[in-house]
């Protein structure tokens, strides 16, 4: 019996301490429950952007390199040693002018010969004739008179053109750059002499989808920009259009010329090209960082005040259009007058409380900083 007495003991005093603890839990997180339910409604910063209607240049943006007007590896068709250098790097030459010379002594020898025994052949070819027609002399002696000085001539002509070729003139006017051969150097056929190009109109040429072919046509005007001049914008017109769409890759390949009056074009330079197309008026633009993007959407955050006055927030999905350096065409979902978030968008979501603060740190700076 008093074993069970105290049994019945112990059970009452763990039930009390158990209900003591829970009575001092339930408490502490009624407690808790009512401290946050009577805290204000938290407001996040954000920066915003006042929508205004403004004019919209679009421009199909493309990637190429500088070609020249004409460019060419001089070279040599034939083998010798070199007699005669009348170039030097970097310069510039005309049309038709000698700029290296073969030895040709052998050719310009057998050449002498041949055109001194040029006169006593034709001699005979005229006298052998007189005598054919007289019928002193058979058919075949005058054929072998005749074949003898018409193969002379030939001979002439073959050593003429021989000597020619051994002489490399300038195909069309422009700039030469590094010679890389030398006076008395014996060279193969194909050594490369130095690269002649002509500089006063360069050509850019570039790809662009065929869906947009159609706003393309013949001097239309393109800004070019070239890394090496970023300050600079180089101004084209297109000259040509690949008449056939690659089927594979569904380009069309676009050239423009570039006039180079300065000279600072060279060729195999890396350019970005923008075809200018008719200016939309009365369009929505925004920061890029201001658009938010999701797998349901791009969308923005748009600022109004509720019945008490507060800023607050509601999400809005918006269509983009074509991108140019920091900005974005916004073609719906967005109309002037608005107010946009343009950061702190990552703690947003619809209706809730908001304060608008200055920040800057998302502006591009005039110079880029050095590390």
């Amino acid at each position: 019996m008093k074993k069970w007495r105290a049994w019945i003991v112990m059970l009452i005093i763990v039930a009390a301490l158990f209900g003591t603890l829970f009575t001092y839990k339930y408490m502490e997180i009624k407690g808790k429950m009512e401290y946050f339910a009577n805290l204000p409604e938290p407001d996040f910063p954000v920066t915003v952007v006042d929508v205004k209607a403004i004019d919209w240049v679009p421009a199909i943006e493309a990637i190429g390199f500088i070609e020249p007007n004409q460019g060419v590896t001089i070279t040599t068709e034939v083998s010798g040693v070199i007699k005669s250098l009348d170039f030097d790097s970097g310069m510039s030459v005309k049309q038709g002018q000698r700029l290296l010379g073969l030895d040709s002594d052998v050719e310009e020898a057998n050449l002498k010969s041949s055109q001194a025994r040029l006169p006593a052949a034709k001699a005979k070819y005229i006298r052998y004739q007189d005598l054919y027609k007289k019928g002193s002399i058979s058919k075949e002696a005058f054929d072998d008179a005749q074949a003898s000085y018409f193969s002379l001539m030939a001979d002439i002509e073959s050593l003429k053109a021989t000597i020619d070729r051994r002489i490399i003139n300038a195909p069309f006017s422009g700039e030469v750059g590094l010679r890389n051969v030398f006076l008395g150097q014996y060279i193969q056929p194909g050594t490369d002499i130095v690269r002649l190009e002509d500089t006063s109109l360069m050509k850019l040429r570039f790809t662009i989808p065929q869906t947009e072919l159609a706003d393309i046509h013949i001097g239309q005007e393109v800004d070019i920009a070239i890394d090496a001049y970023p300050e600079t914008n180089f101004q084209g017109k297109i000259s040509a259009i690949e008449p056939a769409v690659n089927y594979q890759s569904g380009l069309v390949q676009v050239q423009a010329d570039i006039p180079n009056n300065d000279g600072r074009l060279r060729s195999g330079m890396f350019a970005r090209a923008h075809i200018i197309l008719p200016t939309q008026e009365n369009q929505v633009v925004l920061p890029q960082h201001a658009i938010t993007y999701t797998l349901y959407g791009d969308n923005v955050y748009i600022v109004y005040k509720d019945d008490k006055g507060d800023m607050r927030v509601r999400q809005s999905v918006v269509k983009t259009g074509e991108r140019k350096r920091d900005n974005i065409h916004v073609l719906d979902g967005v109309k002037p007058g608005d107010q946009v978030v343009t950061t702190g968008q990552v703690r947003l979501s619809n209706d809730v409380k908001i304060r608008i603060v200055d920040n800057d740190a998302l502006k591009t700076p005039a110079e880029t900083p050095m590390l």
